[in-house]
């Protein structure tokens, strides 16, 4: 199992993500590309919290070719478009998730590679077999 790791010592994390966390040894890394709203029959959801819902969908198919499941993802990097954004999306990363929480980046750019995008997630997963 990864340790999940939030020093006493140092402020907590601001929302539910974990300052680190640690892979043990002779675990399988999956490293996931940057995933978008999109879908094989699907328009593009207008709204951050439906893009995520798509995003999340995405990279959970993706897990499942790997024998995973979104309980093994150790590490979440989001990009939003704006700062309106956080809410929406952490919304749904939250339900997501339970406690402890993957470690967690949310950076907010200032456009994706199409307009309509108002997300990107790339996820970091962990198995021991």
């Amino acid at each position: 199992m990864p340790k999940f790791i939030n020093p006493d010592n140092i402020p907590p994390p601001f929302a539910k993500y974990s300052h680190a966390v640690e892979i043990p040894a002779k675990s399988r890394i999956l490293f996931c590309s940057g995933q978008l709203s999109v879908s094989l029959n699907e328009p593009i959801p207008e709204g951050v919290e439906g893009q995520t819902v798509l995003i999340f969908e995405n990279i959970k198919a993706v897990l499942k070719d790997a024998n995973m499941t979104i309980a093994n993802i150790i590490r979440i990097n989001t990009y939003v478009t704006s700062r309106e954004h956080l809410k929406p999306f952490m919304k749904v990363r939250d339900s997501l998730f339970k406690a402890p929480a993957p470690a967690s980046t949310l950076i907010i750019v200032s456009g994706l590679s199409r307009e309509e995008f108002l997300v990107e997630i790339e996820v970091v997963a962990a198995a021991t077999d």
